[in-house]
């Protein structure tokens, strides 16, 4: 369901991913994404923050326990494996090519999302979300827009 208008924080043109701060696999992929995004197109913000929170409850999902990253652009949002994809998709040369495993069926590849977002925090550990990675670039974390 994409609901007409912008979730609160966004402005028009934004592309947001919200990632689990607590989880060390999704600071990884944090990590990875501003390494990638040199053109920084894409603006984070975990599920935990205040701004986080407004938005999965603008977009009417869970804000307690939340397994999925959530890409938002142009008035649209994706979950799981979508949302990854759609985010690899602004990225460029060579990464771009990564976005090519969409082609996967759905099914299966949130199957294979949902199997390690269940044990991502027995795999790769747990943090207590203070150290985010990346705070060093502020126009990065929507959080901190205009720092």
């Amino acid at each position: 369901m994409n609901r007409p208008g912008l979730p609160p924080y966004l402005q028009p043109g934004d592309r947001v991913l919200l990632f689990d701060g607590e989880c060390n696999l999704c600071h990884g992929l944090v990590r990875f994404l501003i390494r990638a995004d040199r053109q920084g197109k894409i603006l984070l913000a975990t599920v935990q923050s205040e701004e986080g929170q407004a938005i999965l409850r603008w977009l009417v999902l869970p804000t307690d326990r939340f397994d999925s990253i959530v890409y938002l652009a142009q008035g649209q949002h994706w979950l799981r494996s979508a949302a990854f994809f759609q985010a690899l998709r602004q990225l460029g040369w060579p990464f771009r090519l990564l976005a090519l495993a969409r082609f996967l069926p759905q099914r299966l590849a949130d199957a294979l999302y949902n199997a390690v977002a269940r044990n991502r925090y027995r795999l790769f550990g747990r943090n207590d979300g203070s150290a985010l990675p990346g705070l060093e670039l502020p126009e990065r974390y929507l959080h901190r827009r205009g720092e």
